[in-house]
């Protein structure tokens, strides 16, 4: 017998979301890995919320919400309340019941806000961390340490003269003849984002208005132990990179650090001998001697960091292709500086969670 297509609505539900959830899926392993890291931040959401007045969007589904828009790649939060209200699944994992209102945009925005003041990007970093540290997946003794350019949100057109007085011939797009004309970031600025600065990756590459985002990776799994955001200049690769070096634990061992041959410079290799760091970075021998000699290249040890180095730029590939970093979509150093270590977080949870069920760790 033919079933008609013809549907009544329901008036009421009784299945519960835990029960429309596949116990299988991957947002169970992620929501139970969440859950146990945002207990431990709990004490810090305190300090920035006020014991009186109208309660506020949870920060705990803030967080959950923010880590949904990465691993499914939903450019805009808009888009992400709209697939919150009708998704089930994504109900389920923020926290919201079937029949809880899904927040306006604007409200999600600042209340999102509100998490750039308590520096929860870097709390929420540094507690993966401590998961995988200890599920015993870093080495805590040999690591690398890369950079990359990310673009900003800030056209050629906002790269105006310093001091000149603001556009008034009208409209969001007015036009504007730059070529053949020299910009640089000492008599520039962009109007839109001051705070990004003229870069390209290589010669004969196109320029554009960038930060330069850094990363310290655990050679062991590949897993990002620290993630910051500079101002781009000549010399905010190396900076940060010696910063993120003495941000790590004190062992009392001698570690490495690998680097490609952008850091085969005296300010890099100097200052990780200082911080007790052996320098396995790629010689650059264009036109000058390279700062590591054969007492560094002739043993074993270097050939493997400069093999583990390459692993830095699979989460640079994720944190771009899926996790929204291609184009940034904040704009000042600030906020910028809080989406990336949040972005690598979330990288590093992916990558926990496929090494723990390929074995690798209890």
């Amino acid at each position: 017998m033919r079933g008609s297509d013809e549907k009544s609505r329901v008036l009421f539900s009784f299945v519960d979301l835990e029960d429309r959830v596949p116990q299988d899926h991957p947002l169970r392993d992620y929501r139970q890995f969440l859950d146990k890291l945002l207990v431990e931040l709990s004490p810090r959401f305190d300090t920035m919320y006020s014991v009186f007045g109208r309660p506020s969007i949870p920060p705990e589904q803030l967080l959950r919400a923010l880590v949904l828009q990465l691993l499914y790649t939903i450019r805009s939060e808009r888009l992400l309340m709209e697939q919150i209200d009708y998704n089930l699944l994504f109900r389920w994992f923020v926290g919201l019941g079937i029949d809880d209102p899904v927040w306006v945009p604007t409200v999600f925005s600042k209340n999102r806000d509100r998490l750039l003041d308590g520096d929860i990007a870097n709390a929420f970093l540094a507690g993966v961390v401590a998961e995988a540290r200890a599920r015993d997946l870093l080495s805590d003794e040999h690591f690398t340490v890369d950079g990359t350019l990310l673009e900003a949100w800030a056209s050629h057109k906002s790269f105006r003269p310093k001091g000149d007085p603001p556009d008034a011939s009208g409209g969001r797009n007015p036009e504007v003849d730059f070529h053949g004309q020299r910009r640089t970031n000492d008599t520039h600025a962009s109007t839109t984002d001051p705070d990004a600065r003229l870069a390209r990756k290589g010669k004969g590459r196109e320029s554009r208005l960038s930060y330069q985002g850094n990363v310290l990776m655990d050679n062991r799994h590949g897993l990002a132990v620290g993630a910051d955001i500079a101002i781009v200049s000549g010399t905010s690769e190396v900076k940060s990179a010696l910063n993120l070096m003495d941000g790590l634990p004190a062992t009392g061992k001698r570690r490495t650090v690998g680097a490609d041959k952008l850091y085969d410079q005296k300010p890099f290799v100097a200052g990780a001998r200082e911080r007790k760091f052996t320098p396995h970075v790629a010689q650059n021998t264009s036109g000058r001697s390279s700062c590591v000699d054969g007492r560094t290249t002739r043993h074993a040890g270097y050939a493997v960091s400069q093999r583990c180095r390459k692993k830095v730029e699979q989460g640079f590939g994720w944190q771009k292709t899926i996790g929204l970093l291609h184009k940034l979509r904040h704009r000042g150093k600030a906020r910028v500086g809080w989406i990336f270590p949040f972005t690598v977080a979330v990288y590093d949870m992916i990558r926990i969670r496929t090494l723990t069920k390929a074995g690798v760790c209890p």
